[in-house]
This record gives structure tokens, sequence and C-alpha cells, in this order.
């Protein structure tokens, strides 16, 4: 690959573990409109997609089908919620921080491309003292695209300068791969997240473990 210039990441459960403050904002909606509460483990398996498919899937999970007329409606009540939400800094995974400044020590660029909407993801990112690393930063409703759609990755590498291709993805979601295979770039699986499908079958040129782990994946990537 070209000589790497930047880094993209995914944000829940990439970054952050977000599914509790996630199932925090989707029970006070669901009380709103009388729906039984969903457990984290079921939000587990259905974030990644996007709020709005978010938002259909737990309706389905909880009684009738999410009404198309009221889905507007009900998606700016969860934004609302969400934003109220506070995120705790125990959701950063381990070595987040340290390594994403190891990076930009290193002289690349970050970008942050991510299904979640975006005035959410800004809120996140300031409570959380993460917005400081990344040099641009799109949410699922930044563009007409989304993830797996690869334009929403090439946008950031577009505003961050990028040339050649010369950037590597970081995820945990069959959608980041799709999105980087579509942007042409390579990508980093990461095992700790909501993958819904075995992280080992995404097709990702990398998986870790633990985020510390990243640099020196990065290192074996620039030499093939």
């Amino acid at each position: 690959m070209p000589r790497l210039q930047a880094v993209i990441f995914d944000l829940d459960g990439t970054l952050i573990d977000s599914a509790t403050d996630i199932t925090a904002a989707v029970n006070k909606l669901l009380d709103k409109y009388d729906r039984p509460p969903v457990t984290v483990e079921q939000i587990r398996v259905m974030v990644g997609d996007g709020a709005p498919v978010l938002l259909r899937r737990v309706f389905e999970a909880t009684g009738t089908s999410l009404d198309p007329d009221r889905a507007p409606a009900i998606y700016a009540d969860f934004l609302e919620f969400y934003e109220k939400e506070p995120a705790s800094p125990d959701s950063i995974f381990p070595g987040v921080p340290e390594t994403l400044d190891l990076l930009l020590a290193r002289g690349l660029k970050l970008g942050l491309c991510t299904n979640k909407p975006e005035r959410v993801t800004r809120e996140v990112l300031v409570q959380l003292d993460l917005g400081r690393f990344f040099g641009s930063v799109a949410g699922g409703d930044t563009l007409p695209v989304r993830k797996p759609d690869g334009g929403h990755v090439t946008w950031i590498m577009d505003r961050l300068g990028v040339t050649d291709g010369a950037a590597v993805m970081v995820g945990d979601n069959h959608n980041d791969v799709a999105a980087a295979r579509s942007a042409g770039i390579p990508v980093v699986a990461v095992s700790y997240g909501y993958p819904h499908i075995p992280t080992v079958e995404m097709g990702a040129d990398a998986i870790i473990d633990h985020f510390t782990e990243l640099p020196a994946v990065l290192d074996g990537l620039a030499d093939r």
C-alpha cells in the first residue's frame, strides 16, 4: 500500500463501549411510547447500522413495528434523550487515548466515520475528550450515504487531504469492512466490538484483540 497518511476509525464498539448509554436512552424513549424496556445485550446486536435502523429494530422487538409516519418524531425524541445521557469515561476501551496520541505523534491524520448521528457523536466526543484527536468527523446523517457505502469513508479521506488511498479503516462491524473495501483501503477489525457476524468471517486484513496492538499492525500492513 502507499505510505500511510491517515487512520479512519469507527466509534461504537471500536473506541467506546456505548451499549449501556444507548440502552438508557432507548429505554427512556420506549417508556415515553409505553413500550417495555430492552436489555444491553439486545442493544449490542442491534447497533451498527445507524439510529433509524436501530429504532426500527427496537420497536419490532417490543411490540408492533415502527409507524413510518411517526418515525421522524420518534427519531427526534431519541436524539434528545441520547444527547442528555452522560457518556461515561469508563466507556472508552483500554488504551484508546494513549494509542491515538501515539498515532498523532507519528504524523498520521485521524478521522472518525460512524453511523451514529452526527449531533450525538460530537456531544459524546466532547464529553469523553476524544474530539481533539480527529481532523474530520462524519456521522451517519452527515452525508446522503453512510457505511457500508464507501463514499462515507472517502469523504473523510478527502477532508483529511489523503491521497492515493493511503489510509486504513479500523472498525468492529461488517459495515466497516465493506466501506473500506469500497473505498479501496485496507481495514483492521477489532475483536471486542459489536459484530453481527464472527469477526474472523468479515474479511478484514488484520484483527486485533486490544487497541494497543494497532500501531504494530499498521506497520505490518505498510510493509505489504
